[in-house]
């Protein structure tokens, strides 16, 4: 099988040739810009360099040679975008060592060794403190209430960082020619590459309202005004509609996957009773996975950290096919509960190891033997992608990651 096979016969339940592999086709599957300059340090890869391509997480874009050394099956569409030399400047992270900014990314330094973005109007919407690895976010628009209406939704929605200071391709969004340039990038890869494609499309629902109106707040409204809350819904939906409309007229017959994003868990279950969630989200979630599967090929990956049992059922039911990063990490969320409970229903991406514990403070035996143990676990019967528990983060050691990765190629060889 070649990659695209491999990652497709998984998806269907079946098993492949060897245990499909993800490394940085999404923003949530991928690895931090300092673990992989030390990755690089280790394995002796000097170029190229590091790019930084989503600038919030500061999240490194993989090589060509990384991913051929890990066995990557699944790449992301918008490495096709940013490709010139000219199109990124030298910068140095927390850690000191080098790596490059997209050039349309220019935060400013305080003396206090902090950092500030703003978005296109020059509005401070993110700050970094010195010594961090991912910028947070500072400015909340409707976070003295909901407006009258949702005229301007859009404009508000670019002063969040997750909008103004989005990852390729969407970086390009604003361009007259990104729709027709998004379908010849796409085709190009899918003409050069076996791997398959992933097309990351956001249309984040319970997210967004935390990001308009700050956690605090949204948490509350979901049950003091959920009138509101499902005004803001209808319109988010619309917005997310629009976008899949041209996403799928673009991309829908060269993509294999489309990601979604909703972080609905926190470490002790889902921030919301099921039955609110099957209230308010399911009906919109179900929306979006209609839409993608009468209008494209493409298979349906729904990114949601924390504990999440207890409303997959419903997730499932909405038309997610894939789930990530499978945080087995925390309660209610133990992988084999997850494979005889789900295991037939949806493809688990991620799981494969533990970045809170395991991987950033075990040796390097400790991490082969929980690789095999979670994957063994997860891979059987096939629906099973080998990721980890969300993205590789500064502090994992690059014997370990490298420990990772081999120990699959390992399994695939038995």
């Amino acid at each position: 099988m070649n990659s695209r096979e491999r990652i497709l016969t998984s998806i269907a339940h079946k098993e492949p040739d060897r245990i499909p592999i993800d490394l940085g086709s999404t923003p949530s599957s991928g690895i931090s810009a300092i673990a992989y300059n030390n990755v690089k340090q280790y394995l002796g890869i000097e170029d190229p360099a590091t790019k930084v391509y989503d600038v919030v997480q500061q999240l490194a874009e993989p090589s060509d040679e990384i991913l051929h050394r890990f066995g990557v099956d699944a790449i992301d569409i918008g490495r096709a975008f940013t490709t010139d030399a000219s199109e990124w400047y030298d910068i140095q992270l927390a850690d000191g060592s080098r790596a490059q900014y997209p050039s349309w990314f220019h935060p400013t330094k305080h003396d206090d060794g902090s950092w500030t973005a703003v978005n296109k109007n020059g509005l401070a919407i993110a700050r970094m403190p010195e010594g961090a690895t991912f910028f947070d976010q500072t400015h909340f628009p409707y976070l003295d209430g909901y407006p009258a209406n949702y005229s301007k939704l859009s404009d508000a929605m670019d002063t969040v960082l997750w909008s103004a200071l989005v990852h390729s391709p969407w970086d390009r969004a604003g361009e007259p020619d990104f729709w027709e340039n998004l379908r010849a990038k796409a085709l190009h890869l899918r003409e050069t590459t076996d791997k398959a494609l992933v097309m990351v499309a956001g249309c984040n629902l319970f997210e967004w309202g935390t990001f308009l109106r700050r956690m605090d707040n949204f948490l509350m409204d979901i049950y003091l005004e959920p009138e509101q809350v499902e005004r803001l819904l209808d319109a988010l939906l619309e917005v997310h509609l629009d976008t899949l409309a041209k996403v799928c007229d673009a991309v829908g017959d060269i993509a294999d996957v489309i990601r979604f994003g909703d972080d609905l868990g926190m470490d002790s279950g889902p921030f919301m009773a099921p039955d609110i969630y099957r209230k308010l989200f399911y009906p919109r979630h179900k929306q979006l996975c209609d839409y993608v599967h009468t209008h494209s090929n493409m298979h349906t990956f729904l990114h949601s950290c924390g504990s999440i049992s207890a409303v997959m059922p419903h997730l499932i039911d909405a038309g997610f096919e894939i789930i990530n990063p499978v945080q087995t990490n925390v309660q209610h969320m133990d992988p084999r509960d997850l494979k005889r409970e789900f295991g037939k229903d949806v493809t688990f991406w991620g799981g494969g190891a533990d970045t809170r514990n395991v991987l950033n403070r075990g040796t390097v035996e400790q991490v082969r033997s929980h690789v095999r143990e979670q994957t063994e676990i997860l891979a059987t019967g096939g629906g099973f992608v080998f990721n980890t528990i969300h993205n590789i983060m500064p502090d994992v050691p690059p014997e370990n990651v490298v420990a990772m990765f081999d120990m699959i190629k390992g399994m695939h060889r038995e």
